[in-house]
């Protein structure tokens, strides 16, 4: 997806995905030219061509989120961060280090061990000579779906960023308090290499969940009613009554909703269904990452009917084009688009900051 989001104005040289279902999609969509499957830690430089522009890490993020294991960059999953890196540190190794880094994963990684992941990775790409900085980007500023996402861009010590790109103070947008607090506790090398990375507050066009929702769905079926209503019963008395409100308006609405374990008053733990009317849906996440698949809740009145987001559905959340080919499996669509990065960002990303910065390196080499 950082592949579709780049556009057509980039070229790819080397992707690399450990899941083999993955790797299908990627073939289906791209072709396999440039794909190899297998763990990144098996990745050596005599792979990897000349010296790129770009190199993006979306790295697992089981172990990073807060709804998954807490094993940070340690854990069986998100140490794939460790294997990229080591692929980078030999490209240097031979003067050939990608000219800019992407680094995507969960915000849970600013707090993953208490800072400590975060400072690590900043230790890294500071003691590699790259300058870098952090931002959290909110798919909900281009989609209808609440993704918030970390994204840290470096750029290698003969790039000089263009004063546009760079910035002298954070910015609230792009700069929440959770990464001032990683911010503050990097150490001294890391915090000489940070920089404020200036971004313009996106223009978009957002929709709303409901344009683009299929009527006929394929893939998912509409639940039976006597499921629906196991789904009600599950909400509490707020989510019910707010329902409530909405049949008897009579309007259209089209709610997602999503299944999580509360404790009440009493301290004893039992589901919830919690359901959101605000034309977004939750953040897509797979039961590998820790939580449910999101149903979508539709009321017309007194009709109230459920069902799971389509494999099509998910892939419209994630701003892919209605040509992208999806896996025919349900549960394979659905982790693809869970686990992915929204293409919008990655396209706003690109605008911003990549191609500005590149396009200053061509221009002073050109003058050199």
């Amino acid at each position: 997806m950082a592949r579709a989001g780049l556009g057509p104005g980039w070229r790819c040289l080397f992707a690399n995905d450990l899941s083999p279902k993955k790797a299908a999609s990627y073939r289906a969509n791209w072709g396999d030219d440039d794909l190899w499957v297998g763990d990144v830690h098996d990745v050596t430089p005599a792979m990897l061509p000349g010296r790129v522009d770009l190199a993006w890490g979306s790295f697992p993020c089981q172990d990073l989120s807060l709804a998954g294991a807490g094993a940070g960059l340690s854990g069986g999953r998100s140490s794939a961060f460790w294997g990229f890196w080591n692929a980078i540190l030999a490209l240097k190794a031979e003067g050939r280090a990608p000219r800019t880094l992407i680094l995507e994963n969960v915000v849970g990684t600013l707090t993953s061990r208490g800072g400590r992941d975060f400072a690590a990775i900043g230790a890294a790409l500071a003691s590699a000579g790259y300058r870098f900085g952090a931002m959290v980007i909110d798919a909900a500023l281009f989609l209808p779906q609440s993704r918030p996402r970390l994204f840290i861009l470096a750029v290698a010590d003969d790039l000089a960023p263009p004063p546009q790109t760079a910035a002298s103070a954070p910015s609230a947008l792009w700069h929440p308090k959770a990464l001032l607090a990683a911010h503050s506790a990097l150490d001294e090398q890391s915090t000489r290499s940070w920089i404020w990375w200036r971004l313009s507050a996106p223009r978009a066009n957002v929709p709303c969940l409901a344009d683009l929702i299929e009527d006929e769905p394929v893939g998912v079926r509409w639940h039976a009613p006597e499921e629906t209503e196991a789904l009600l019963a599950l909400m509490a008395p707020l989510h019910r009554e707010r329902i409530r409100a909405i049949a008897a308006s009579g309007e259209r609405r089209v709610g997602a909703v999503y299944k999580r374990i509360r404790t009440d008053r009493n301290g004893v733990k039992a589901q919830r269904a919690e359901a959101r009317f605000d034309g977004r849906a939750g953040c897509l996440r797979t039961p590998a990452g820790g939580s449910s698949r999101q149903t979508l809740l539709l009321v017309e009145g007194d009709r109230i009917r459920s069902r799971l987001i389509s494999p099509r559905e998910a892939a419209r959340l994630m701003g892919l084009d209605e040509s992208y080919r999806l896996p025919t499996s349900y549960n394979d669509a659905y982790r693809l688009a869970g686990d992915g990065v929204a293409a919008p960002v990655v396209r706003f990303l690109a605008a911003e900051l990549l191609e500005p910065l590149l396009g200053c390196a061509t221009a002073a080499q050109a003058a050199g």
